[in-house]
């Protein structure tokens, strides 16, 4: 029995070549020793078989290793193509060629071409709410264009009253199939795209098709605590699919307006708040909204300075998905007049004055 030439050698790759390399190489030599493009040829026909065999090794990792440290012995019985080995051809011939012409193969022991069923696409929307309603939640009303079935023919693609009938081109099966030598080669039958029938007379309104563009009121339910930038899932809300392929979904991107007094910061919320000089000095309470607009009272200590945060816990947004709520973080900032009266000068003067018989700030540093 002959020896079996390097698989290498077969493929017209270096030992080194990287898969993709490998791959690149096997659908050079593949399409060029195919059966059909070769009737008759005994040589093409095996130097096809020997193209696959060599791929099916150096392509997998494990078999790969295998023969580079034993050679054929190595992977004896991993790429026999001949007796009854023509199936695994066709599988290797689909899973690389597959993309090029849309996986309609099948090997010489037969299979089903696809049904051509495509699932409709996704589609995508953006809404804007209030701070507030990302606070409650809301029910909102949203509408859109999408494909849906036509109402002219019911989704058959049949004018009203008239049917399909059975494709002459492929029977009724929905393939067609070739045969070349030991190769046989099935795909989806290019004039009713698989479904085994076409139509006498196509619908006018959506010439066939199925589909028109339809538009859609849904009501999508928001949910308390959505933050600015999330997206919400509406399942089956999409465009309607091909050949009973089923509905995309819709994606909804939910934007929160700027809020007058409000930021947020995750499930806190924070609020800056003026305070006299007086009051942060000497301490006192005051008045703050919630995002509800409800009153709430803050303890301002003694001696607070410009910046402080004082926190009211469990006061901010709701925590999203979980029980509770962030806080509320109000931030004091000293309100320094611009206009003083002769009275407000007059005591601030004062005050300044005996502040300074104080030891100055240099002299507290630097004793």
């Amino acid at each position: 029995m002959p020896e079996k030439e390097d698989y290498y050698k077969t493929l017209e790759v270096a030992k080194n070549a990287s898969g993709a390399e490998i791959k690149s190489s096997y659908r050079r030599l593949a399409m060029k020793y195919h059966p059909d493009r070769n009737p008759g040829n005994k040589e093409s026909e095996e130097k096809f078989k020997s193209v696959n065999e060599a791929f099916s090794v150096l392509s997998d990792e494990e078999k790969r290793r295998m023969y580079d440290a034993y050679g054929h012995e190595g992977v004896s019985g991993a790429g026999n193509f001949h007796g009854g080995g023509f199936a695994d051809i066709n599988d290797i011939f689909n899973s690389v060629f597959g993309d090029v012409f849309g996986g309609s193969f099948s090997g010489a022991f037969g299979g089903r071409a696809r049904s051509g069923a495509q699932r409709g696409s996704d589609l995508k929307l953006d809404i804007e709410i209030t701070l507030e309603e990302a606070f409650t939640g809301l029910d909102t009303p949203v509408q859109y264009d999408a494909m849906d079935s036509c109402q002219e023919c019911g989704g058959t693609g049949a004018q009203p009253g008239t049917h399909s009938k059975t494709c002459p081109t492929c029977r009724g099966s929905g393939v067609v199939q070739f045969s070349q030598g030991f190769f046989s080669m099935r795909q989806m039958c290019p004039d009713c795209a698989g479904q085994g029938t076409v139509l006498e007379h196509p619908c006018k309104k959506c010439r066939g098709n199925g589909r028109q563009k339809t538009k859609k009121n849904i009501t999508v339910k928001v949910p308390a605590g959505i933050r600015e930038g999330m997206t919400l899932r509406v399942p089956n809300a999409g465009d309607l699919g091909l050949k009973g392929g089923g509905y995309g979904d819709l994606y909804i991107e939910v934007h929160v307006k700027k809020h007058k007094i409000f930021t947020r910061e995750e499930e806190d919320l924070v609020l800056e708040v003026p305070v006299s000089f007086p009051t942060a000095a000497l301490g006192g309470k005051i008045k703050v909204p919630n995002i509800l607009k409800e009153t709430l009272e803050v303890t301002v200590a003694k001696g607070t300075q410009h910046g402080t945060a004082v926190k009211i816990s469990g006061a901010g947004m709701p925590k999203l998905g979980k029980r509770g709520f962030g806080d509320l973080k109000v931030i004091i900032l000293i309100d320094v007049p611009k206009n003083l009266t002769s009275k407000q000068r007059e005591l601030l003067e004062a005050f300044e004055k005996e502040n300074s018989e104080d030891k100055s700030f240099f002299e507290k540093l630097f004793k």
